[in-house]
């Protein structure tokens, strides 16, 4: 993991100074809000429904315990003692006062933390896989070029006002696990190992939000060592074209669509000639500078194939460790999924307890770290086999060992309208209802893998287009509706799921999603998952769900 140097400690503290003193100015008056709105953005406070947020940055998801110990500390004195991970790796922390938010960016420096560019229109906070470094099917570990990245963004001065916010994912796997082609840019392995040099496919104009939009590719074998210098380019272009009057058409993805992909690549390569071969060049020795800091832990010898738990005797942890446990180059390791999804619980929610109990976990079974991924879990990377069934017995004690990884009722699910003032309709109570109404395991396990997102509004924060099964918050003359989407995917073959119908009102959206699985159990073939049973029969019989539903509806109005 990275660990900060003298200059990145003194980059986070100027950071945390100057905006004491900007806070101070603002309190007496000398700094309108509207003066002080940018101010604030850039440090990652934001001023929602009921109080004010701050999210703050967990760079490509690597979390140790020591930070997970002091965020506890931070949500107890400064919040109301928990936190929420977001699709992006980031923790929320939703009751902070703007007047605390110094004294909180200085604690945050004292664990090598901080918030700058989690808001704002700025390079975002660079995510990669969760199994980064560890996954079988990964040809190179992408941390080392993500840490680069973020250093190289943080605090750009050309990259500080930019049209609207850029995201960038960056993955070494055969398998996309990073949501790549729906980044502003995705960038995606080309090359296969063997001692060759990595080249990346550059994915751009991807995006969720009100328009979704597949990215495209605009170039393919990039060099590892061009990387920086051709998504300046990709930069300097979105500056020069991307909209400022409408953030609506702001995104990179409205641009590309708009010049249209020649066009847009013509640019892009013409701006890159300028560059290439010049100051952004990556060298070897800097790249290995960086890479140093993510060199293997020191695993122990295992013999090939591992040495994998007995679990007949144990049918509870069998189920936990079909779901929660995942391949691991290293014989007789494997990655750990600690479920945020306990039920009762708001997606993607961890107290300060859980925080610290992760910390212990993942200092017991894990080296000292943990990632963060954006289905909103945490995953301990490396976690000797034999120790599985102990492992479980601890996590399960502070609800961290739900055995729904996967399963319909692991939600991706934004704040909504309980918090966020851009939402048009809650997330946390229409989440509750599901998890309420699929409690059962036995049903749970026998529906299989299904990915259910949710998002309170447009913007999509909880990737509802991309759920086997969407559900989106829309506002209906000032009453919350749900419209519900089907078959979309992520990974290398992610595409956006297909709306149904129209929008129903929040009490029957647990009723439409049962409708909508007894149709599939109805009509699946053995071994055939929700998605592979919606792509074969098609949209038609599941709209009779909100169909049945509308009529439903409509019936109880009369009696009433």
């Amino acid at each position: 993991m990275y660990q900060y140097n003298s200059d990145d400690l003194a980059l986070i503290r100027e950071r945390a100074a100057q905006f004491r003193e900007q806070t101070a100015r603002w309190r007496s008056g000398a700094l309108s809000d509207d003066a002080f709105r940018p101010l604030r953005l850039q440090n990652g406070l934001y001023v929602q429904r009921h109080a004010p947020m701050l999210r703050v940055a967990v760079p490509y998801g690597m979390i140790s315990a020591r930070q997970l110990r002091g965020l506890a500390s931070i949500s107890r004195r400064y919040d109301k003692g928990y936190g929420h991970f977001t699709t992006r790796h980031n923790l929320q922390l939703n009751w902070v006062r703007i007047e605390d938010a110094p004294d909180i960016l200085d604690e945050l420096a004292e664990v090598e933390m901080h918030s700058i560019q989690t808001s704002g229109n700025c390079i975002r906070n660079v995510t990669t896989d969760p199994f980064a470094g560890i996954a079988p099917d990964e040809a190179i570990d992408p941390r080392p070029l993500a840490e680069i990245l973020r250093q190289w963004s943080a605090m750009h001065p050309e990259f500080a006002f930019l049209p609207r916010k850029f995201k960038i994912a960056i993955s070494g796997s055969a398998s996309d696990r990073t949501l790549g082609w729906y980044h502003d840019v995705g960038l995606r392995l080309d090359s296969k190992g063997g001692g060759q040099p990595a080249e990346f496919s550059v994915i751009a104009g991807g995006g969720l939000g009100r328009t979704p939009l597949r990215g495209q590719v605009i170039r393919q074998h990039l060099p590892w060592r061009h990387v920086l210098s051709y998504l300046e380019a990709v930069i300097r272009i979105f500056n020069l074209h991307g909209r400022r009057d409408n953030p609506y058409k702001a995104r990179l993805k409205i641009l590309v669509q708009r010049l249209g992909l020649a066009e847009f690549s013509r640019q892009v390569e013409a701006e890159w000639a300028h560059l290439k071969d010049g100051p952004a060049t990556l060298t070897e020795e800097k790249y290995q500078r960086v890479a140093a800091h993510f060199h293997p832990p020191a695993y122990k010898s295992f013999p090939a194939g591992g040495t994998q738990p007995v679990a007949s005797a144990h049918p509870e942890f069998a189920r936990w460790l079909a779901r929660a446990a995942h391949p691991h180059k290293m014989p007789g390791y494997a990655a750990v999924t600690l479920s945020l999804k306990a039920p009762g619980q708001a997606p993607g929610d961890i107290t300060a307890k859980q925080m610290e109990s992760v910390a212990a976990l993942a200092d017991d079974f894990s080296f000292g770290e943990a990632r963060v991924t954006h289905e909103q879990n945490l995953v301990l990377a490396d976690v000797e086999q034999e120790r599985l069934f102990e492992l479980w017995q601890a996590a399960r004690k502070d609800a961290l060992a739900t055995p729904s990884v996967g399963l319909l009722t692991d939600m991706i699910c934004c704040p909504g309208g309980d918090f966020c003032d851009l939402a048009n309709a809650r997330s946390v109570a229409v989440a509750s209802a599901i998890q309420t109404r699929f409690a059962d395991l036995e049903t749970l396990f026998d529906l299989g893998e299904i990915s259910l997102n949710i998002s309170g509004c447009i913007n999509a924060c909880g990737h509802h287009h991309v759920g086997n099964i969407g559900i989106l918050g829309v506002d209906r003359q000032g009453e919350e509706y749900y419209q519900i989407t089907l078959g979309g995917r992520q990974g290398n073959a992610a595409r956006v799921g297909k709306v149904i119908g129209p929008a129903v009102p929040a009490a029957r959206v647990a009723d439409v999603v049962t409708n909508i699985l007894a149709l599939y159990r109805r009509e699946r073939r053995p071994r055939e998952t929700f998605l592979h049973t919606f792509e074969r029969i098609g949209s038609a019989p599941f709209k009779s769900c909100l169909r049945a539903d509308a009529a439903a509806e409509k019936r109880a109005e009369i009696v009433a």
